[in-house]
């Protein structure tokens, strides 16, 4: 089935593929911005335990799908994963540093004698909230605006900056997408208390929170989107390979792509309904509407990096050092075998549908709580 597949119809599965689990962790990352708001929603000991633990019982769904995002992207587009990791590793550091404490933190909140306190590990949860959004934000702002490096003729690259990726915070859209994705995060972690937590004070708060990060979140995120559509792009030349510059190059890309720019327009609106839907209308399945709505949002600014002749990881120091999913892919052996694998992706996805809906059978209680063996 698939060795009969061009190599450019692999190359173009595996970025479908990248881009939908790129999404699917946007969507994931309502836990991280759930950790941010635990001071703010949660005005006692018991009340921050609810918010813990209603988010405790989905963190390892984040952090393997990071995972698994980043397995994926390795042994597809091994070139990008060399010059990225390899070139641009503070931000990857940080970003890595930021999950481990995460992992560190429900492990040990509430273990017995721990010589730190709960409130050190709490302070770990804000910070892999605040710094795992926003750096990666910052980070996939690159895919648009370009990096800092050069490949030589062995494919060996050249980071130009001392900084190692840490300078893309000096470029605005860059911070304005991070910055989009952290406040994104913040509404579908609230969405998330509002739909598994039985408490009325907390509901309360997370719908008056609610407000208070939907503004910065449309100003970020509208500053991105319009100047994402009036910059100029890096397009690529479909015979030659050779990288150039064109104005309104992913206006052009949703344009002549309208499945595309419909999955787009659709998820913007998934993602103001379930906003609009818990602020004015009480509604407690907001995060529903406005995760699917990040999903397909996200989905869609993920293809018109890759797709219709573009680089995906351009490069403002060498144009012709751009990396495109044509030059960073695999050989079309390995795409080929590693195409069977993913057809187990379904299956897992079931498995995890099954677990997510088992976990959210009722809703999480102060007096479930007390009567849980384990807490986060």
């Amino acid at each position: 089935m698939f060795e009969n597949l061009s190599h450019l119809a692999l190359q173009q599965y595996w970025w479908v593929l990248i881009s939908v689990l790129a999404a699917l962790f946007v969507f994931l990352t309502f836990v991280q911005g759930g950790q941010t708001l635990i001071y703010s929603v949660g005005k006692t000991e018991g009340e921050k335990t609810i918010l813990l633990n209603t988010l405790g019982r989905k963190w390892e769904f984040t952090f393997t799908t990071l995972v698994t995002f980043g397995g994926a992207f390795f042994a597809s587009f091994p070139l990008f994963y060399a010059t990225s990791f390899g070139g641009a590793y503070w931000v990857w550091l940080l970003i890595l540093a930021a999950f481990i404490v995460q992992a560190v933190a429900y492990e040990f909140r509430m273990k017995p004698a721990n010589f730190l306190g709960a409130k050190t590990y709490e302070i770990f949860l804000v910070v892999n909230g605040l710094l795992g959004t926003l750096l990666i934000g910052t980070a996939v702002g690159t895919f648009f605006n370009g990096a800092e490096f050069s490949l030589n003729e062995m494919n060996q690259v050249l980071w130009q900056n001392p900084a190692r990726g840490l300078e893309a915070v000096l470029t605005f859209h860059n911070v304005a997408l991070g910055l989009a994705v952290f406040f994104l995060a913040r509404i579908l972690g609230l969405l998330y208390f509002i739909f598994t937590v039985d408490h009325e004070a907390i509901v309360s708060r997370s719908r008056k929170q609610l407000l208070y990060n939907t503004i910065p979140f449309l100003v970020f995120f509208l500053w991105f989107v319009v100047w994402l559509l009036l910059k100029e792009g890096f397009a690529v030349h479909p015979e030659t390979g050779e990288v150039f510059m064109e104005k309104y190059k992913y206006l052009h890309n949703l344009l002549q792509m309208p499945l595309v720019l419909g999955f787009f327009l659709i998820g913007i609106v998934g993602v103001l309904w379930g906003i609009i839907s818990t602020i004015f209308m009480k509604s407690g399945k907001g995060f529903w509407f406005a995760g699917t709505g990040t999903v397909l949002t996200v989905f869609a600014l993920f293809i018109i990096a890759g797709f219709n002749n573009t680089s995906f990881y351009p490069s403002v120091a060498d144009l012709q050092s751009s990396l495109t999913i044509q030059n960073a892919s695999s050989s079309k052996f390995t795409l080929t075998v590693m195409s069977y694998v993913s057809l187990m992706i379904p299956f897992v996805f079931a498995y995890i549908v099954y677990f997510w809906k088992a976990m959210n059978r009722k809703k999480v209680t102060e007096e479930e709580m007390s009567e849980e063996s384990h807490v986060y």
